[in-house]
């Protein structure tokens, strides 16, 4: 046996390969198409029927089942976010510890502290018993006239120092920190907010209105007055009152499909994916069934991203102003919603991803020529380099021979990475193909084919062996 340099037989190899490809393709069309032989020409008799050729009945199953898992995977995105909303601690107060930072929020509830404080405190009525108080002690005419006038004034400054306090307090870190220690203690009640606990720190309504208590808050307010020599603010009692920051009357309706979620967030996920693979596994011609799996999954992301855009205007529109803001409750949703639209812009990403991938890998005209294109590229920086003495050796020989097995590893270390890694970000995914495609290459640059053909004593061609 002679062995020769891949440079001498690369011409002959990417035709091999591309006259197997063809080979394949007719195949795959009809059992009665005519197949072309090694060296380009037709057959001259068609070839005979295959024995085991699948029908189109493989096609419709695969159709139906690739259906399914696209409109599972929607279902499961929803059910993937409720089940970390209601079970992860850090991913729950990472969604709505920001709420706290939010001016709009603020607002609101620095004006709702003060009604409640108003309505438990008469500031004007303390005000004028202190004046009263002291003219009773014996104040000239003219002193009695001058601290009558300053009543109503004294009050409304009274008025504003408490307000000012409570605006400060929300908008400080002080606030803050209390906002998130209270978010994370009432994570282990949240469960009992979906059941409507009386002792939850979220309450939902029969009528949909979800509400957040003041009490802690206004207990804090309370310290702070007294401290500042306001002792007047000690009158301020402890209160039971639910402020509503949203209403919706689908809320109740919503907590039972959550209910539902939790339990089918940890396998529905599973269950599309398993429809969607089953589906490219049964088809006539797979290539063409992974791209179609792919194109399905965006579709179905594009509806769950464009869903969330149209209920965000739907929530907003909704809710009543004399309850809630419109920008807070749009603060409100989006801050409920993000974690769920960034996992469908992700899937997105992924879906498109695994279709550019499996039309590039596919038995297509256009992808063999750019696969053609790129493996005369790397082989010609493979021969410039061994010309100036740079090989791999018989390191590259052996990743030659295990090409196939390394490119699965790749595949399946990536598969792993974006599967069980969270968050799932559009950025998790593009990085993971980049360096999944980086060391493809690579392994494709340091392989080293060797080839080896029969000596022969006529012109014949050739029967080649690459080893």
């Amino acid at each position: 046996m002679a062995r020769i340099t891949n440079s001498e037989l690369l011409q002959r190899i990417a035709q091999l390969e591309s006259e197997n490809a063809t080979l394949r393709e007719a195949i795959d069309n009809g059992p009665t198409q005519p197949l072309p032989s090694v060296d380009g020409t037709t057959a001259a008799t068609a070839a005979a029927p295959r024995k085991h050729a699948r029908s189109w009945a493989w096609t419709l199953l695969a159709t139906v089942l690739i259906l399914i898992g696209a409109l599972l995977a929607p279902v499961s995105v929803i059910a993937s976010w409720a089940k970390v909303q209601l079970t992860d601690t850090d991913a729950f107060v990472a969604a709505y510890a920001p709420l706290a930072k939010d001016p709009g929020v603020q607002s609101f509830i620095t004006s709702e502290t003060m009604d409640v404080i108003q309505q438990n405190v008469d500031v004007p009525a303390i005000t004028s018993q202190v004046v009263d108080g002291i003219t009773s002690l014996g104040t000239g005419p003219a002193a009695t006239r001058a601290l009558e006038a300053l009543k109503g004034p004294a009050a409304q400054g009274i008025i504003s120092l408490m307000r000012s306090t409570v605006d400060g307090f929300v908008r400080s870190d002080a606030f803050a920190q209390v906002w998130q220690e209270a978010l994370r203690t009432s994570h282990a009640q949240l469960v009992a907010t979906m059941q409507n606990d009386p002792k939850a720190a979220i309450a939902v309504g029969s009528d949909g209105s979800v509400g957040v208590q003041l009490g802690p808050i206004i207990d804090r307010v309370k310290e702070i007055l007294v401290k500042q020599g306001l002792t007047f603010a000690s009158q301020i009692p402890s209160v039971d009152r639910t402020i509503t920051i949203a209403q919706n009357s689908s809320l109740p309706t919503i907590q039972l499909f959550y209910g539902v979620a939790v339990a089918a967030g940890a396998w529905l996920p599973w269950v599309a994916l398993l429809f969607l693979a089953a589906g490219v596994v049964v088809a006539r011609r797979r290539g063409l069934a992974l791209v179609w799996a792919a194109v399905a999954l965006a579709i179905s992301m594009v509806i769950i991203v464009a869903g969330i855009a149209i209920g965000r205007l739907v929530f907003v529109g909704s809710v009543s102003p004399s309850l809630i803001p419109a920008g807070v409750a749009r603060t409100v949703f989006d801050t409920l919603t993000t974690a769920m639209k960034d996992t469908g812009v992700a899937v997105l990403v992924l879906a498109i991803v695994v279709a550019v991938v499996a039309w590039y890998s596919g038995p297509f005209g256009v992808p063999r020529k750019l696969r053609g294109f790129f493996g005369s590229g790397v082989a010609w920086v493979r021969e410039a380099a061994e010309r100036h003495g740079i090989t791999t050796g018989r390191t590259g020989e052996w990743i030659y021979a295990q090409r196939a097995l390394l490119r699965a590893a790749v595949a399946v270390i990536a598969a792993v990475i974006v599967l069980f890694v969270r968050p799932l970000t559009p950025g998790l995914i593009i990085w993971t193909l980049v360096i999944a495609a980086v060391v493809v290459a690579i392994l494709e640059l340091v392989q080293r084919p060797v080839i080896t053909v029969p000596e022969t004593a006529d012109d014949e061609t050739p029967i080649m062996t690459v080893s």
